[in-house]
């Protein structure tokens, strides 16, 4: 099945319904459901082991889920390559460690995945290379390794290499928790400036801030279940459940 364009804002373009993951005897998602329309911007949030991470792995097949059903613009995930590589086409993933070759310079790791996975010859992935290098403000960098540059820039670089596929939706799973305080505001504002030209996109974070500025919803998870999901204003300042009061009382200063 093909996968189907995406424009208007109120089109689906994930649907999570019923999902159960276990690891072992371990139920690390109980029961979720989430809609994500195009161009939505969703902050999940919660404590560590909640569940957050493992939900959006779910999304792209990273992690499989046991029960339930993940449709991504149209396309039903299942242990079929077929559609895993349809869903994976779709949607770029930045990781917590930035998951780049130290062996391979800035541009040659932007420009790799569009040659293995696609197919596209070396002079234009890297031309595409240097336009989303110059995107995230670091096209100086291009010829330098991963290893000589500041954690902030090398997460840039793993957006970067995201971008070059051309994905319809961005998942972020803690791209500042590894980073020096003093490197996560030029993260968080490339991410900002991805939002406001309307990437459809689901963060896992802890940064708060960012969240207010950025989400059109707010979703909170505990032991594996979305507890709470609401918009920014009302999440932060009248949360329903004690759990999310509880969370925003220790992290939100």
């Amino acid at each position: 099945m093909s996968l189907k364009s995406i424009n208007p804002i109120d089109q689906l373009a994930i649907k999570i319904r019923n999902v159960d993951k276990w690891y072992g005897h371990y139920h690390a998602l109980r029961d979720v459901s989430l809609s994500i329309n195009a161009r939505e911007r969703i902050v999940i949030c919660g404590p560590s082991g909640s569940g957050k991470s493992t939900l959006i792995r779910c999304v792209n097949h990273l992690e499989e889920h046991q029960q339930g059903e993940i449709v991504v613009n149209g396309v039903t995930l299942n242990d079929s390559l077929k559609s895993i590589d349809a869903i994976r086409r779709d949607v770029g993933m930045v990781f917590q460690h930035f998951n780049l070759f130290p062996h391979l310079t800035v541009l040659e790791n932007c420009a790799l995945p569009q040659i293995l996975s696609r197919g596209t010859p070396r002079k234009i992935a890297e031309e595409k290379g240097m336009q989303f290098l110059e995107r995230v403000r670091i096209p100086e960098q291009a010829q330098k390794f991963p290893g000589q540059l500041s954690g902030g820039q090398q997460q840039r670089v793993a957006i970067a290499r995201a971008l070059c596929m051309t994905p319809k939706i961005m998942l972020f799973d803690e791209p500042t928790s590894a980073l020096d305080p003093e490197m996560v505001k030029e993260v968080l504002d490339t991410m900002v400036s991805l939002a406001e030209e309307g990437m459809t996109m689901i963060v896992v974070t802890h940064e708060m801030g960012f969240a207010r500025r950025v989400a059109d919803r707010v979703v909170f998870m505990d032991q594996g279940a979305i507890v709470e999901s609401n918009v920014p204003d009302l999440f932060f300042d009248t949360p329903s459940n004690e759990r999310t009061r509880n969370f925003l009382s220790q992290i939100v200063h």
